[in-house]
């Protein structure tokens, strides 16, 4: 695991939750079943390269309330985009990366 902290104890940048951790918000008119669409979007992928399986640490927020965060663990590459492969209804913007 990673640490936030050097060997003096001082606070510098980086991740203590993998390798590369991405933070994914969610806003819109997202539903139930289309955040369980998203959910097995992420964790199954699209074309190699370009949309990389990554796996879901967590999820804030409830649908209907307006914005949902996703926290994902993968080094792959990942798109985030409106109407995210295809599920239609709201929109998604990578709002921070965690990396080593």
């Amino acid at each position: 695991m990673a640490s936030v902290t050097d060997v003096n104890g001082k606070v510098k940048a980086g991740n203590g939750l993998g390798p590369v951790t991405r933070i994914l918000s969610i806003t819109g008119t997202a539903t139930q079943d289309s955040m369980d669409e998203v959910v097995a979007a992420l964790t199954t992928g699209g074309v190699a390269g370009t949309d990389d399986a990554v796996t879901v640490a967590g999820i804030d927020g409830e649908v209907g309330d307006g914005v949902i965060h996703i926290a994902v663990q993968g080094t792959g590459v990942l798109t985030a985009a409106s109407d995210y492969r295809g599920i239609t209804g709201f929109d998604m913007a990578l709002v921070a990366t965690f990396t080593d």
